[in-house]
């Protein structure tokens, strides 16, 4: 486990890397996160240049995903996209519109 240093903030923490860019995320994180060992995180950086570390949901975590109600619809999907479609054509023509004017 690579050794750790507290800083006075209490959500920062400095972590050693290795050689090899290995670095043990703390288990404070690892928890706030949902993080079990062996798992996936994922790096992001947004455009103001943050970097935001996220979890992967393992498959199994993914399991029934669709089957809970809160995911489910009754709504065929060629009506979802339908709607989807409208909607951006009615988008796109509102934009048009107003560079024309």
């Amino acid at each position: 486990m690579s050794k750790s240093e507290q800083l006075s903030d209490s959500e920062k923490e400095v972590v050693a890397v290795t050689k090899h860019g290995q670095a043990t995320i703390p288990k404070r994180f690892r928890d706030k996160l949902g993080i079990d060992a062996p798992g996936k995180v994922l790096f992001r950086e947004t455009d103001d240049g943050t970097v935001i570390v996220e979890h992967v949901r393992s498959p199994s975590e993914m399991r029934g995903f669709a089957t809970r109600s809160d995911a489910r619809t009754d709504t065929p999907a060629t009506e979802l996209l339908r709607k989807k479609r409208e909607q951006d054509r009615d988008e796109r023509e509102a934009q048009f519109s107003s560079e024309n004017e």
